[in-house]
């Protein structure tokens, strides 16, 4: 969803043109613009979406294909198998062995780079424009002729398992960052790690990489886009001549994803962890919510200015901990509802030394009470709506940022128009939209609180 991007900037602007006595303290909300105007889309024959977003300043092209699987689509006991495929598809086709693709990128100075998340796969290249039809034909090619071996298999996994010890074995907070959300998902496979549980991703073989690549490496269940000095009539006719030509393996019926939902939640939850490897302490509280592809009512636009008055270091959050309170080095409040299914609402802080979780947690009530109980103020959600706007505008001087913005987007059950209409949908949030989301979906019963610390001695 574009809002995880846009929030980031946390730009404020100025409001324009004189205001009066009696309102200025609120600023002026800024003028609303279609998100990326000049962006469009057609479909191949093969059932292939293909997304073109023009940008002529640079001379460089951005080619990204999304599909439209993640390991929230595994089988059962095939954790992993999304990531790990992810891995195989650089092992190379009869056409092009394994390393020929990304040796051709480095002798012509390109980028390239693939990434696995719950609800999508996607890989990209950036080169000069010239070598766009190149790439098209390397991609189209793996797309439908990858070729794998047991040992090709065999020696990528333990390359995983390596990558698992490193980035989530090796580091507490990846931890407890696993044990949260297996918490905060009692049913949904977001619950499942994107990496996989070590047991199971030990027991992928060939036969699992090669079903799970024949069942969703499909034309009709991807879209490729296309950033940089291009013309649409341009991309059109090399997407046919290379991508069109790539045969649907599965038909469209077959393509539905059907997950599991979470069940009413009726209790709290509570993890604790500790570890000797643990520098700082943390408390975090996780709300589970709906996400833009669930709920279409201005809901997720609310939560998401909600989460700009709570967090930064602007935000009523770090107001009451760290400046006033002197509890706590830091403290933040984010939403991301860019999930296909759910979204997640987020408060943290790190602990001042001498300050016991039990204060933390007890102040961070407090904030989250005076919310749901007293609202927030115009003036808040004004300087919120502005900061979401003016960071709508400054992400679209990143050619790469927009064409991430789209590919995830479409991956997580947005339209093209929903997208470019995003800033004049969270332009119409108001004061009482906001109390709305915070009284509904800020019900501690949805949500689960952890505690990261030290441990002294060694770990069993």
């Amino acid at each position: 969803m574009m809002s995880r991007v846009i929030f980031l900037c946390g730009l404020i602007l100025a409001s324009g043109g004189p205001v009066s006595a009696q309102d200025a303290a609120t600023p002026a909300r800024i003028p609303v613009s279609t998100f990326a105007p000049n962006a469009s889309s057609f479909t191949l024959n093969n059932g292939m979406q293909v997304v073109v977003l023009p940008d002529r300043r640079l001379g460089v092209v951005m080619h990204m294909v999304w599909y439209r699987v993640g390991s929230a689509d595994e089988p059962k006991g095939k954790s992993g198998i999304a990531h790990f495929l992810e891995h195989l598809m650089f092992k190379g086709t009869e056409r092009h062995p394994s390393g020929r693709f990304s040796q051709w990128l480095g002798a012509i100075g390109g980028q390239e780079n693939a990434f696995t998340s719950w609800d999508y796969t996607g890989y990209f290249q950036r080169t000069e424009k010239s070598r766009l039809a190149q790439l098209m034909e390397f991609e189209s090619d793996r797309m439908t002729n990858l070729r794998l071996t047991k040992d090709v298999v065999d020696s990528e996994r333990e390359v995983i398992l390596e990558e698992r010890r490193q980035v989530v074995d090796n580091i507490p907070s990846a931890q407890f960052a696993e044990q949260t959300a297996a918490a905060l998902y009692l049913h949904h496979p977001y619950r499942i790690p994107i990496i996989g549980w070590d047991h199971e991703m030990r027991g992928l073989t060939l036969d699992d990489a090669i079903s799970f690549y024949r069942r969703y490496y499909t034309p009709n269940n991807a879209v490729l886009v296309i950033a940089g000095d291009v013309a649409v009539d341009e991309v059109k006719a090399l997407a046919e001549a290379t991508y069109g030509k790539v045969e649907r393996r599965v038909a469209d019926s077959d393509l539905q994803r059907q997950r599991p939902t979470e069940p009413p939640a009726r209790a709290a939850r509570r993890l604790a962890m500790q570890d000797p490897r643990v520098q700082t302490p943390s408390w975090t509280r996780s709300y589970l919510t709906p996400s833009a592809n669930t709920l279409k009512d201005g809901t997720i636009e609310a939560l998401d200015i909600l989460s700009e008055i709570l967090g930064n270091q602007t935000g009523r959050l770090y107001k009451k901990l760290v400046i006033d309170g002197q509890i706590a080095a830091n403290a933040n409040a984010g939403f991301s509802g860019s999930g296909l299914d759910y979204g997640r609402f987020v408060f943290s802080a790190n602990p001042r030394p001498g300050v016991s979780f039990d204060q933390i947690e007890a102040a961070i009530d407090a904030v989250i009470a005076e919310i749901v109980d007293k609202g927030v103020s115009e003036d808040e959600v004004a300087r919120a709506v502005n900061a979401s706007l003016a960071s709508a505008i400054t992400s679209q001087d990143s050619m790469s940022q927009v064409a991430r913005i789209f590919g995830s987007s479409l991956m997580e059950g947005m339209s093209l128009e929903e997208l470019q209409s995003w800033p004049a949908r969270v332009a119409k949030v108001r004061v009482e939209d906001v109390n709305k989301a915070a009284r509904e979906w800020l019900d501690v019963r949805r949500s689960v609180t952890g505690t990261l610390s030290r441990a002294e001695g060694k770990r069993s």
